[in-house]
């Protein structure tokens, strides 16, 4: 027996129990005549206690001798503690040791091994193996194991099934960039990866599951940043006989249960939202609702003067700063320096302090008189003692860089609250996208979401305006989930594939195995895929998902531990058929 209690059980109740400990050397206080050492396992740490007068010599010997990191077993009795550490639940006691078995020695540890740790990125993600011991790191997969059981037992509860899907599938040209992999047995041709389980769970519908759930790795080839991964993981859902309600107030309930079990935060119905509201108030169709500074249009109020600048514009907006009026003109130097940046790309920013008695103070004065700024202020529900910012320029740009300046304004002040949650469901998104290299349309989501019932028309006239009948769920400006209606029919998709650019035989080659199978009685059906990773990281207070995964890539797509990607040997790539020029 390696162990009769974990590093994390013990308390005052079991003074004077004889014990068997087992894990891993954390530190070691050596004062000669006595040793401490902290002993660490997954469940937490115990203190061991080695001296001269009641520790045998060569016990104590070998103890003065640990080092960090080393595996170990010992046997022992419980003891009171005489200095006790009310910061962990083990610090009424210690261990006196009367045996110390060395299991395992351990090379000194690139970096320190606790909470606060002098290792940067790249060094602890070389040796995962040892950052995954850190507190913070061990907690946050089981926070994450914690929020994928309780999605299973809720979906099971709700009379999902789960089923697994294939991972090798075919590639198809809709979406990001497949991972290929090339088949040996069936030469020239290769497989795909899934970028989601798409067509599968649609199938699965046609086949009479009717709700169908998995939590499913899927991959993307495509940049990565803080939030994404090449390979990241879904929880894939689908339902049949259902319209666009059904599935909303379904996993409206799904996310009030996580929020409740795992955070302990009662949330009341989600609001919800159109794209275009969205667009309109907070410039992207992901806003963070927990703070105001929604966009005022303030064309009507500014373009009316000799201020060239705001006359060519497509787009004038502003928004109020609440208690901005006090940042020094130091700090509103540092926020046109930021929205100037390169990944802001904005070219200035206008300001206009609401002064306490009622007056107003702008970097445009020259051009703007009191009257002027007063009806700015109206139209972003300035008060006094706020302060004004406004962007001009194209709607798309102006939009996008004035919700960059929106979050940032929001970490500043601290409005972004990561232990408040605030939900929210976005609708009616355009159904496609004009591509103006391409001279085409793509699909704003996928080319089995089904168009808006009433416009179905319109697809032949004027597709640009269809919407979508799609959704996203948005979470302290997050998107955690997303989905459609989809089409069930195979006239309706197979005018979709031509919107889309494909001729009738490359719509066949890619999907004729849905096509086939509508013809066969698929139901109406519709579903949403959350991102796990993302979804758990914002339950955990965070927005960086890395620490999430137990094994994740760097920012270019690399797994520095295990060191790939990797070349392969040339036997490989023979008998795969494969030749590279390098």
């Amino acid at each position: 027996m390696y162990r009769t209690h974990t590093c994390g059980e013990l308390r005052k109740s079991d003074i004077n129990s004889k014990v068997i400990l087992a894990g891993w050397v954390q530190k070691v206080r050596n004062k000669g005549f006595m040793v401490w050492v902290d002993l660490r396992d997954r469940y937490g740490i115990t203190q061991l206690i080695f001296d001269e007068e009641r520790t045998a010599k060569d016990i104590l010997d070998r103890a003065q001798n640990l080092g960090r990191e080393f595996v170990i077993q010992i046997d022992g009795t419980v003891i009171e503690r005489a200095s006790k550490n009310p910061n962990i639940p083990t610090g009424d006691i210690e261990i006196l040791v009367d045996k110390l078995t060395v299991l395992n020695e351990s090379l000194l540890p690139p970096f320190t091994i606790e909470d606060e740790t002098d290792g940067g990125d790249e060094l602890r993600m070389k040796y995962r193996y040892l950052d995954i011991r850190r507190t913070p790191v061990r907690d946050s997969l089981i926070f994450r194991h914690k929020v994928a059981q309780e999605v299973r037992n809720y979906l099971s509860g709700q009379g999902f099934i789960e089923v697994e899907t294939p991972y090798l599938i075919k590639s198809t040209p809709e979406g990001a960039r497949d991972f290929i992999v090339p088949s040996r047995m069936n030469e020239g041709q290769f497989y795909a990866l899934p970028q989601s389980p798409q067509t599968f769970k649609q199938l699965l519908m046609v086949a009479g599951m009717d709700k169908y759930f998995q939590i499913v790795k899927c991959f993307r080839d495509e940049d990565l940043r803080a939030d994404r991964q090449p390979e990241f993981t879904q929880i894939d859902c689908e339902m049949a006989f259902v319209e666009q309600d059904d599935i909303l107030n379904a996993f409206e309930g799904l996310t009030r249960h996580l929020l409740k079990t795992i955070n302990g935060v009662d949330v009341g119905e989600f609001p919800r939202m159109t794209f275009d509201e969205a667009m309109e108030r907070y410039g992207n169709d992901k806003p963070d609702i927990r703070f105001g500074m929604e966009f005022g249009n303030l064309n009507q109020v500014s373009q009316h003067k000799d201020f060239n600048v705001f006359n060519s514009a497509e787009l004038v907006v502003g928004i109020s700063v609440p208690g901005g009026n006090s940042f020094t003109r130091k700090q509103i130097d540092n926020l046109t320096n930021w929205v100037k940046r390169p990944q802001i790309g904005a070219k200035g920013l206008i300001y206009c302090r609401c002064n306490d008695d009622g007056t107003f103070k702008s970097s445009v004065d020259k051009f703007f008189d009191q009257a002027d700024l007063k009806l700015w202020a109206e139209k972003t529900g300035a008060k006094p003692g706020d302060l004004i910012f406004v962007l001009s320029g194209s709607t798309e740009d102006v939009r996008s860089q004035m919700s960059a300046l929106r979050m940032e304004i929001g970490e500043r002040l601290e409005l972004r609250n990561p232990d408040e949650f605030a939900p929210l469901w976005i609708t009616d998104f355009p159904l496609l996208e004009w591509d103006e290299d391409a001279q085409s349309y793509h699909a704003m989501h996928h080319p089995f979401t089904s168009p808006q019932a009433d416009q179905i028309e319109l697809l032949n006239s004027d597709p640009g305006v269809v919407k979508a009948n799609a959704y996203d769920l948005v979470l302290n400006g997050n998107e955690i989930g997303g989905g459609s209606i989809r089409i069930h029919d195979k006239e309706t998709q197979a005018l979709m594939f031509d919107r889309l650019g494909f001729s009738e035989a490359e719509a066949k080659a890619q999907f004729g195995f849905l096509m086939n199978a509508f013809e066969y009685g698929a139901p109406p059906h519709g579903g949403i895929a959350f991102g796990l990773d993302r979804l758990v990281a914002i339950l955990g207070g965070q927005e960086t998902i890395r620490d999430f995964i137990a094994f994740p890539k760097n920012n270019s797509g690399r797994d520095v531990m295990i060191d790939a990607p990797a070349p392969i040997d040339t036997k490989q790539l023979e008998e795969l058929k494969l030749k590279l020029d390098l």
